[in-house]
């Protein structure tokens, strides 16, 4: 009868680590915004210099408009994700999720999906700003939106990989990049080949499927691999 009762109490708990672990970070990000602005400060001002540095042109900027929202969201991504792990190896936190009676890959999808709702949802919401500022077509506005809302997700986890391999790494931002960037490029390519395809007027729901198989594939593998990684430099 014990054992029963264990068993099903614990993918309760499972879930109530989730959510704790969820509520947590999010709430450390709100006391220190600074980590949570300055990757989308960043966003909006690669967007904003853009123009100046290129061509104010209505016609070549609604052309390029893309792949600069792309580009941005990628490097304010990776703006962000050094500060993943780092904060819970400062303070002695990781070592208390490497010794939870939890999944580890349970918790660093919660670690992620926090990242994910302090930088990679805010870029969302910001992207509709910055598609005004650099003249996209209107029709082109859903394919900016879906492809980011599948795409920045990815971004988080498959950075999540790097991040945990360098969390020991002091100024490990440079090796993050190099770890990440290879794994960024599938994301990059099927995201701006949405936006050009809806511009274009031509159909874009092939990317898009990529790009949430893709995600699938990240929401399966990439927490395993995190978990690993982290196991990894404990361990040495």
């Amino acid at each position: 009868m014990n054992t029963s009762r264990d068993t099903k109490q614990a993918p309760m708990l499972g879930r109530q680590a989730f959510v704790g672990l969820i509520r947590r970070d999010l709430v450390l990000a709100f006391r220190t915004p600074g980590q949570t602005l300055n990757p989308v400060a960043f966003y909006l001002m690669v967007a904003s210099l853009f123009p100046m540095g290129i061509s104010p042109q209505e016609a070549l900027l609604s052309q390029l408009a893309g792949g600069v929202v792309w580009i941005g969201a990628l490097l304010a991504v990776l703006l962000s994700l050094d500060s993943l792990f780092k904060g819970d190896q400062e303070d002695g936190s990781l070592e208390q999720l490497l010794l939870s009676p939890h999944p580890l890959p349970l918790l660093v999808l919660a670690k992620v999906t926090a990242h994910w709702l302090t930088t990679g949802l805010a870029l969302i919401l910001m992207a509709p700003l910055l598609g005004l500022m650099l003249h996209l077509p209107a029709g082109a506005f859903p394919a900016l939106i879906l492809s980011l809302l599948l795409g920045t997700p990815l971004m988080s986890l498959a950075g999540g990989i790097g991040a945990a391999l360098t969390v020991r790494v002091q100024r490990g931002g440079v090796l993050l990049t190099l770890l990440s960037l290879p794994l960024y490029t599938p994301v990059l390519i099927f995201g701006t080949g949405a936006i050009q395809s809806a511009i274009a007027g031509m159909p874009y729901t092939g990317h898009l499927l990529w790009m949430a198989a893709l995600l699938v594939f990240g929401l399966c593998l990439a927490p395993l691999a995190i978990a690993g990684a982290l196991r990894v430099v404990a361990d040495g």
